[in-house]
């Protein structure tokens, strides 16, 4: 859709907007100790391994196990994030899945801490009305436009 086209469209058809959204009471700034993820023993060797799924090696003989120079990097605890930036999403805001209206009204006086998430297996009807009362009670909604068709598909 162009710039010119956009300003045509009424403005109930248009999606929530950004700048009336809550902002985070705090937003540290997030330090990853590492970002790749650690590669399993031999997986280079094998195409049956798969690389991402980490398994501890244990034999006796293990390079890797023995932590040599050189080999695979092994995950320990020193690589773990900072606790105050646990579990924080980028834009500041900590996850909490809703499946119902009630659910989202724990948020009412934290919305500036947690962001709510709609969970998987809501249907469509409940998410219109969750994102409705979201709007109303002022909380974000991560996922607001999941699984929410506009009225000219239907």
């Amino acid at each position: 859709m162009t710039k010119a086209n956009f300003a045509l469209v009424p403005k109930a058809n248009l999606p929530i907007s950004h700048s009336n959204m809550v902002a985070p009471l705090v937003k540290p700034r997030i330090v990853k100790k590492r970002t790749k993820q650690f590669t399993r023993h031999q997986s280079d060797r094998y195409g049956k391994i798969d690389g991402s799924s980490w398994r501890k090696p244990k034999g006796i003989d293990s390079r890797v196990r023995r932590r040599f120079k050189g080999q695979f990097l092994m995950p320990s605890i020193g690589y773990g994030s900072n606790k105050n930036t646990r579990h924080l999403m980028p834009d500041g805001f900590l996850k909490f899945v809703v499946h119902n209206v009630s659910e989202l009204e724990l948020l009412l006086m934290q919305n500036k801490r947690y962001a709510a998430e709609i969970a998987h297996n809501v249907s469509a009807k409940n998410r219109k009305s969750i994102v409705e009362r979201a709007q109303q009670l002022n909380i974000k909604v991560t996922n607001y436009q999941a699984k929410l068709r506009s009225e000219e598909d239907n």
